[in-house]
């Protein structure tokens, strides 16, 4: 099914046009080949009133937002099977609306994860799974908020967002110093979350491609695959971080 643009949030910053995340992405990517580079004959930076401030506020937005979509979801009787998009200027239509858009930006915010890390010299933390991670989902959360905010990408931004809270409750924790570092040991069970989100969204978005449901179908698809692919890259994290490095 085409999708044409909502006329909602089609005009909403940075929604109108592809301009403005592609500048952001082609930002992101500078940052990531040239950051190095600049920071190699400087100090490290520790960054940690800024990092426990930036981890605290990303996990409150985290909360917002996932009380956003579920309370709304409950309100609006959305099904966790087949929900199409409620493209109606109604009270519950805008605020599903709303709450993708803040994921959306969300995802530009978190693009500072990268910066930090550069600032700081822990460019081991910039791999490949980090950086495509990051940046695909600019675009992704981009076209479903400009075509399809709300319906069955709810669920997406629900679960993710439940994720990020323990996440970033955990990177903020990590911020503090090596004494509170020490006492974090519940690392691979964040990972393990992540893979179990993964695996839900995929069977959510599996699951309308074999059924009946007035949802692109494109948007499922293109769902599905991503999420395998992040499933794959994380499975392999899992493996070499947490069983070939445990041996």
């Amino acid at each position: 099914v085409f999708c044409f643009p909502d006329p909602r949030t089609d005009p909403w910053p940075l929604v109108y046009s592809p301009l403005p995340v592609t500048l952001i992405f082609a930002s992101y990517l500078s940052v990531v080949a040239l950051g190095p580079c600049c920071m190699r004959q400087r100090r490290r930076l520790e960054l940690r009133g800024l990092l426990a401030a930036y981890n605290l506020a990303m996990m409150t937005l985290s909360s917002y937002m996932f009380y956003e979509f579920l309370v709304t979801s409950i309100l609006g009787n959305y099904s966790y099977l087949c929900q199409p998009v409620d493209y109606s200027r109604s009270e519950l239509g805008m605020r599903m609306a709303r709450v993708c858009w803040w994921f959306f930006f969300s995802k530009v915010i978190e693009l500072l994860d990268t910066v930090f890390f550069i600032l700081r010299k822990k460019q081991e933390q910039v791999t490949f799974l980090h950086v495509y991670h990051h940046g695909s989902m600019l675009f992704n959360w981009w076209s479903g908020v400009k075509y399809v905010p709300g319906g069955q990408a709810f669920f997406i931004g629900m679960l993710n967002s439940f994720v990020h809270i323990f996440m970033y409750g955990y990177y903020a924790l990590a911020s503090l110093g090596p004494r509170t570092r020490r006492c974090l040991w519940w690392k691979r069970y964040l990972t393990i979350m992540q893979l179990c989100q993964f695996v839900a969204i995929a069977a959510h978005s599996s699951y309308n491609l074999f059924t009946e449901c007035p949802f692109p179908d494109g948007f499922n698809t293109a769902v599905f695959l991503y999420t395998l692919s992040l499933l794959a890259l994380f499975l392999h994290f899992y493996y070499q971080t947490y069983v070939r490095g445990r041996r």
